[in-house]
């Protein structure tokens, strides 16, 4: 190995790279081996002694294009690829390990805080390679499935409910039902009675219980917060510190829920196939865009003061289009059962409806008025007021006018109509869009076993959160209100509960989940 002492430096580095990257997954062992060759090659190559071939390194293995879109050019410098590189080899063997996935003593909730996120914000980054180290190296399907489902599990499900407890909705829980949705793959499962009573017996509670399992931080009834929630965590993402708020995980076990129930129950032709778990979006290299959105809900929810405009929480025209679906509903009596402290068995021996659903929706949006309208941008009685949440956040009395591409909202006491328009294709070319527009409302129809209804929607700027008032046309099926979030974007899946619109907003009310999937 002495020969290579008289090469060059940068055939050295080429040989050193090559070498890391025989492998797409796993750690550069090959490259380690040849570190471990002579001195003066470890000398030449060493992360300490070159960032530069690291950092390229990092760059083969990893995806950054979306790290760097989101976070900004400089995270991408070669200290920065380094020691992330190092980090996330150090973070993926202790996952392969399966160190932390079920209950041990000492306490280590710290290492595990830090492991959830790392997985969590590599799943938001994925462009492809990501995904690979956590599944194919790491195992992160078999940590996760032994974390909820082990009797012993580190999330405690299994020995909270076997005394009949509920499971902790924890910051730790929240990530890690994220991240099990992120790998759910529905169609791997064998459909037995024991797998079907494994993952319903922690599903199933966390899906069904709106009392005990908050859809979002923030209140669903304030449209317009002033504060933030709760204290953000400060986490270390690429050798920087950024305040994030989990996300509660109420929408990815409802998600995950209604996708395992469409495998164990069956299906027929032509039926709802369930939602569609990120594995199954179709490939792009940029499929990370889709997670922009949840993204940026992590950093909104943390600032001291809340935004009320639109700020990547919501991507413009995503709920645009044709959706189908389930809602499910349980005996009134056994949910006001469970509203009064009956424990979780009550949830498990009862039976739960699913009836399916189709939505045709159409979107709106509330664009800043330039001084060319004669009208200065924002003024009050061009904005239409805050309503009551259980109408979505309409005021009374509204009177809308759809038209070709936009539509006229009339509401009392307003000199003239508010005009919304739909989104276009030449919206894409607006810069910093988002910023324009002030309010985004849908419109809507559908139908399902109950017969026709309407739908009138509303988006909460801070969170991307979307309240739907659904009103039947016919017989005595009533209103309803929907609340959810839209999980992804241009594929994802809106996911959320109903609820009666007869209880008072601050009261808990008889709500069920539902889940919707575009139509392909």
């Amino acid at each position: 190995m002495t020969t290579f002492n008289w090469l060059p430096q940068e055939v050295l580095e080429n040989i050193a790279f090559f070498s890391a990257t025989m492998t797409d997954v796993g750690p550069p062992s090959d490259f380690l081996s040849l570190l471990l060759s002579c001195k003066s090659i470890h000398r030449a190559l060493s992360p300490e002694a070159n960032l530069h071939l690291c950092a390229r390194i990092f760059e083969h293995k990893f995806d950054l294009s979306s790290a760097i879109r989101r976070l900004g050019p400089q995270i991408a410098t070669p200290v920065t690829r380094a020691q992330e590189l190092r980090k996330r080899f150090v973070y993926l063997k202790r996952i392969r390990a399966r160190t932390d996935s079920r209950i041990h003593t000492p306490d280590n909730s710290q290492i595990l805080s830090e492991l959830l996120w790392f997985a969590y914000l590599m799943m938001l980054e994925n462009d492809g390679k990501n995904v690979k180290h956590l599944k194919e190296y790491a195992g992160m399907e078999q940590w996760l499935v032994e974390y909820w489902f082990d009797d012993d599990g580190m999330s405690l499900a299994s020995r909270v409910l076997s005394e009949d407890g509920w499971p902790l909705d924890s910051e730790h829980n929240s990530l890690a039902m994220w991240l099990f949705w992120f790998f759910l793959r529905p169609g791997s499962l064998q459909r037995t009675e024991k797998n079907y009573r494994t993952f319903t017996t922690i599903l199933k509670p966390i899906a069904l219980a709106a009392n005990k399992y908050n859809l979002c931080h923030i209140p669903w009834t304030d449209f317009s917060p002033m504060s933030r929630p709760l204290e953000p965590r400060c986490i270390s993402h690429y050798s920087n510190s950024y305040r994030l708020t989990p996300p509660t995980m109420a929408a990815p076990a409802i998600l995950s829920y209604f996708s395992l129930m469409a495998v164990f129950l069956g299906r027929t032709r032509g039926t709802y196939k369930g939602p569609r778990p990120p594995h199954d979006f179709p490939f792009s290299p940029d499929q990370s865009f889709e997670w922009d959105t949840d993204w940026q809900r992590c950093i909104n929810l943390a600032k001291s003061a809340l935004t009320s405009q639109y700020s990547g929480s919501y991507m413009p025209g995503s709920l645009q289009g044709v959706w189908e679906g389930v809602f499910t509903y349980t005996e009134f009596t056994t949910y006001a059962d469970l509203l009064s402290g009956h424990s979780p068995s009550i949830l498990h021996n009862c039976m739960v409806a699913h009836h399916h659903q189709t939505w045709k929706l159409r979107e709106y949006h509330l664009m800043v008025q330039s001084e060319a309208d004669g009208i200065t941008a924002g003024e009050p009685s061009t904005l239409l007021s805050i309503g009551d949440p259980l109408m979505a956040f309409f005021p009374p009395d509204i009177r809308i006018c759809e038209h070709s591409g936009c539509v006229e909202v009339h509401e009392p006491g307003k000199m003239a109509p508010i005009l919304y328009r739909q989104p276009s294709a030449s919206d894409a070319e607006v810069a910093d869009l988002e910023s324009k527009i002030r309010d985004i409302i849908i419109i809507g129809e559908g139908h399902s076993a109950w017969g026709q209804f309407k739908l009138l929607g509303r988006v909460r700027p801070c969170d991307g959160f979307v309240s739907f008032f659904k009103e039947y046309m016919e017989g005595d099926r009533g209103r309803w209100l929907y609340r959810g979030y839209l999980v992804g974007s241009i594929n994802g899946n809106i996911s959320g509960r109903w609820r009666d619109t007869l209880s008072l907003p601050n009261a808990d009310g008889y709500e069920g989940c539902f889940a919707m999937s575009r139509r392909n």
